[in-house]
């Protein structure tokens, strides 16, 4: 039988305590040991795991190609990569209970991919080395600085906790409203000025739908099934909180989550926004069958593939509510350490270092489509300059990041059930036409009572 979040989390806390490697499973600021640097012929073998490796196509085998040519500059260390435990459609929610049960066993994988909406749980609970103590503040600062390009300002931070850095960022995106551009040329609309606010989407959508018979807007990540970074945006965006600044109140059922949830609610009661599944949505938009959907530069690769040679692929930055600035926040993921040896974990942290490398961000963003963290390689004629400049759809999510605010994580053990929660009740108002306000505040609520929960 599967444990419970909280079975597995105690198990996990009592695992770690019984660690002589210095990681605190509930205390952030613990101090680790400064690790040596390996010998030239000191031989380690270290295990990453990633989410990406359970999605087939650029994902695996940018991810892959990465692994191969790390080991061919780095022959002392032997990566073995491997998706997360479980069997979900997406690997990705799959991802701490692969952690915890391995944690619980004493034999954690070294370097992990995780959502930044794990941050909090992954640093309190799960025990995450924090890397400023691993290999020094200095050399931390070092990698983001990079050899000649360095990491965006606001992507820096995204993986530090009270002060110290325990994720490497390492892949996201900012919400990117992709287009068909002949649909909307079809519904009598101008491609090259795709709508800019929501009631223009919202119009752009009618149209399409009444003068070409095709579904006209989709916003993503609007389900339990989903994570809420493109919801915390678009509640950030009508300038309210999912929780509040202090983290010591939810606010997702005040008036401004609330209204952007009646926005989306009412594009589906109008038939402007089909009700579909984010894989149907995001497979209609592939074949040509939806004209506009917001979505994470990640699926990029999957749209230029099927639309190519059919129909032409554009991308515009965010929509935003009238009158209010669009406050865009980041999806993906940072690489943390759990690995419990010196060795390991210094080898682990020069894998990290490689898959934030200049070399490594041109390969993900012209392969997948994500964002290069490091973005002078955009006007590097021996990066990514070439392929930016055939490239139009990097431009709204490189504008967005420079006033990136964080994806927010969820306090406690008990993160997961409120984020989830939240979601559950977004789903059920805009794609089940249940009340929103009263919704919200039901299940806000409800949750409300697990927030601090193992803290």
């Amino acid at each position: 039988m599967r444990r419970s979040l909280a079975a597995v989390s105690a198990a996990t806390a009592v695992v770690l305590a019984a660690t002589s490697c210095g990681l605190g499973a509930t205390d952030s600021q613990t101090a680790v040991s400064r690790v040596p640097e390996l010998a030239p012929d000191q031989k380690v073998s270290i295990v990453f795991e990633s989410y990406n490796f359970g999605q087939a196509g650029a994902w695996t085998d940018t991810f892959n190609e990465l692994i191969a040519e790390f080991e061919k500059t780095h022959p002392n260390i032997d990566v073995t990569a491997q998706k997360p435990q479980g069997n979900s459609s997406n690997p990705a929610t799959d991802t701490i209970p692969s952690l915890q049960s391995q944690l619980a066993a004493g034999s954690p994988p070294d370097v992990v991919q995780l959502g930044f909406s794990d941050l909090d749980f992954a640093v309190n609970q799960l025990g995450a080395a924090p890397l400023d103590d691993l290999v020094g503040k200095d050399e931390v600062q070092r990698n983001f600085d990079g050899a000649q390009h360095a990491f965006a300002p606001t992507a820096r931070t995204l993986g530090d906790w009270n002060g110290k850095t325990y994720g490497v960022p390492f892949v996201f995106s900012t919400p990117t409203l992709y287009f068909n551009a002949d649909l909307l040329n079809a519904a009598g609309l101008d491609p090259a000025k795709p709508p800019t606010t929501w009631d223009e989407v919202a119009q752009a959508a009618q149209a399409v739908k009444e003068r070409t018979g095709k579904d006209g807007a989709y916003v993503d990540r609007l389900t339990k099934a989903a994570k809420d970074w493109c919801f915390q945006a678009l509640v950030r965006s009508n300038g309210g909180r999912v929780i509040s600044a202090d983290r010591r109140s939810l606010a997702f059922a005040e008036a401004p989550a609330v209204e952007a949830v009646q926005s989306m609610q009412a594009m589906v009661r109008s038939g402007a926004m089909p009700n579909r599944t984010q894989q149907q949505a995001v497979e209609a938009f592939a074949r040509g069958e939806v004209g506009m959907i917001l979505e994470s530069s990640a699926m990029q690769g999957n749209f230029l593939k099927g639309s190519s040679g059919k129909w032409r692929l554009g991308a515009a930055a965010m929509p935003s509510f009238a009158g209010k600035p669009v406050v865009a926040t980041n999806s993906g993921a940072a690489l943390f350490v759990f690995s419990q040896s010196p060795d390991k974990q210094r080898a682990s942290w020069e894998l990290m270092e490689f898959l934030t490398s200049e070399q490594a961000y041109t390969k993900i963003a012209s392969k997948i489509g994500y964002l290069p963290l490091r973005t002078g390689l955009v006007e590097d004629p021996n990066g990514l300059q070439s392929w930016a400049a055939k490239n139009p759809y990097l431009k709204p999510n490189l504008d967005q990041l420079a006033n990136l605010e964080p994806w927010v994580s969820m306090p406690g053990r008990s993160y997961l059930q409120i984020r989830d929660g939240m979601m559950e009740a977004v789903e059920s108002s805009v794609f089940q036409g249940a009340d929103a306000a009263a919704t919200l505040r039901a299940k806000q609520d409800e949750v409300s009572k697990l927030l601090g929960d193992g803290q």
